[in-house]
């Protein structure tokens, strides 16, 4: 049993949460030029009502919202259906990175990275799901990331809050696909974006957000459950994955130099 994909985006009614920037005003911007209806969340207003106001009069709406509050998610999904009824597609790419060691670790900003990255996601779904599993009918698609694959330097927060959506996307997956509901995780590699450009240590298979973006609409499109890019370096990590610890942790030391 395959899982439904999109066809056409054109008229799609589309939540991005996470479009101020980076991959997430990427993908709303694709979704803009294909004729989607696009709701668009973040915490920056200012440049929500920028990217709004890029398409035509009526196709985008601005929703400030913060992922931590969960009213705050709940009003602006009311105010999709008030405007266009329904909704088709979830697409959470918002979150947070701050480079984390043992010898640094930060508990508050641990907190705040699974509250963020973790937590938010799932305080989405939450508000769209009832109404996706009533009308057996629509897409969540989830943006985590390589990190979430096994432990890798400075990511001590960030790593653990990523492998929580693969095990939640996964679940999901197993529970909505009798149901109609299609599930995409989204796993990406170094993405040149605000958060990446915090790292400083070299980035391989380094790609632009809006390639990123190509990825991602091209996955919903084919109806691919896991949509992870680019593949010489995600195909890599999933190889790390199967192999004996030992072997494991010498690769990691002696290919990642930070």
């Amino acid at each position: 049993m395959k899982q439904k994909g999109i066809n056409s985006f054109a008229n799609q009614r589309i939540w991005v949460i996470g479009a101020s920037s980076g991959i997430g005003e990427a993908c709303a911007k694709a979704f803009i030029k294909a004729g989607a209806k696009v709701a668009l969340s973040s915490r920056r207003a200012e440049r929500l009502n920028t990217l709004a106001h890029s398409g035509e009069p009526g196709q985008a709406l601005a929703l400030p919202l913060d992922v931590t509050q969960q009213e705050q998610l709940t009003t602006a999904y009311h105010s999709i259906l008030e405007v266009w009824g329904g909704l088709d597609l979830l697409l959470f790419v918002s979150g947070v990175y701050t480079p984390l060691r043992a010898d640094n670790f930060d508990f508050e900003i641990a907190q705040k990275t699974i509250d963020a990255n973790l937590l938010g996601p799932m305080r989405a779904v939450g508000v769209v799901l009832p109404n996706m599993l009533k009308n057996h009918a629509g897409h969540i698609a989830i943006v985590g990331s390589v990190a979430g694959y096994s432990g890798l330097p400075k990511a001590l927060a960030y790593g653990p809050s990523k492998a929580g959506i693969i095990n939640f996307c996964e679940t999901l997956y197993y529970d909505l696909l009798p149901q109609g509901v299609s599930v995409h995780m989204i796993s990406p590699g170094f993405v040149a974006t605000e958060a990446t450009a915090q790292n400083d240590f070299e980035m391989p298979a380094l790609i632009t957000a809006e390639a990123a973006a190509n990825k991602i609409l091209a996955g919903i499109v084919a109806g691919e459950f896991d949509i992870h890019f680019p593949k010489r370096f995600s195909g890599f990590l999933k190889f790390l994955r199967i192999l004996p610890y030992p072997l494991y942790f010498w690769i990691v030391r002696r290919f990642v130099k930070i």
